[in-house]
């Protein structure tokens, strides 16, 4: 179902919300204005903020197709915007010589027809730019995500697509957006991006929430979790997120490890369940060992004499 693009921040709050997004204020901000302005919208955060779900919320709540380039070392052309269907240019090449026709006209016409739509391949960034495909009838949201796995020179290549919502393909045409997509553009900030793609970005950084957004997006995401357990597991997360570990745990693993004490039927924290499910929190040894034991026991006995349970 098509629905028509926010008209104020306040709405954006409420479409993101209707679709169990939990923004706070700058970003809406930042998604209205990109909206508004059909400007590409580059959010940089840490792993697990929900820099890639916004993608996914703002295709759902426009009615739109999401259309996803994920990219890593060694993304090229081919793999992210078009290649040419050399199988099927050969053998309509074995076909135009079976045929004997090797006329000047025939040889011209052959050469226009290898290189047309015909013999396209379409990838991620040129389909963005197509007319949208039924049962849609708005334009797509592209994401391309995790750009800081990629290099320079890919880099380099998106700059039409951000500037002008175009490509060129040298021996076809250029393919222009009759309608931009909404195109999002994510970060870990693993490296810097370069600044000619971010000046042709609306910028946002997403940092780890507040315990009180925290605790909505639960509520929101695992609602089968009763209200104390879900705050005891956000006072986890925010103490842990308050210790030198090498990866802080992000508001995804907040998510799945409400699900594991869901399904474990996990009443409250203690610190035996703690321990034994301290792999859906943490993903590296030395931080699992380092909270493992009477660290997380001192954790969860601070958390049980400030929050309820009810």
């Amino acid at each position: 179902m098509t629905a028509p693009r926010p008209d104020s921040i306040d709405a954006t709050e409420q479409l993101l919300a209707r679709h169990d997004y939990v923004a706070d204020r700058p970003l809406a901000t930042a998604v209205f204005l990109a909206l508004k302005l059909q400007r590409p919208l580059f959010i940089e955060g840490e792993p697990g903020t929900g820099k890639t779900e916004i993608a996914k919320v703002l295709a759902a709540a426009l009615g739109a197709e999401l259309i996803r380039l994920q990219c890593y070392e060694g993304l090229d052309i081919a793999a992210a915007a078009y290649e040419w269907n050399h199988a099927r240019q050969i053998m309509a090449i074995r076909m135009a010589e079976a045929a004997h026709d090797t006329g000047a006209a025939a040889r011209d016409a052959l050469a226009a027809a290898l290189f047309s739509e015909r013999f396209l391949i379409e990838r991620p960034l040129l389909r963005a730019l197509l007319p949208p495909r039924l049962p849609h009838t708005v334009p797509p949201v592209l994401l391309i995500d995790e750009l800081d796995r990629t290099d320079e020179p890919f880099e380099a290549y998106l700059l039409e697509v951000l500037s002008d919502f175009q490509i060129t393909i040298p021996e076809w045409q250029t393919v222009k957006a009759a309608v931009p997509p909404v195109v999002v553009l994510t970060s870990n900030r693993t490296r810097e991006i370069h600044d000619a793609v971010k000046r042709r970005c609306i910028y946002h950084w997403v940092d780890y929430p507040s315990a009180a957004r925290e605790f909505d997006i639960v509520r929101r995401k695992v609602p089968q979790a009763k209200a104390a357990l879900s705050r005891q597991i956000v006072a986890f997360v925010q103490q842990l997120r308050t210790m030198d570990l090498y990866k802080l745990p992000g508001v995804a693993e907040t998510i799945e490890w409400s699900r594991a004490l869901l399904a474990l039927d996990a009443v409250a924290l203690d610190p035996e369940t703690v321990n034994n499910t301290l792999g859906v929190l943490l993903k590296y040894q030395d931080d699992i060992a380092r909270v493992q034991g009477s660290e997380a026991a001192k954790i969860v006995e601070r958390i049980r004499s400030e929050v309820a349970v009810s």
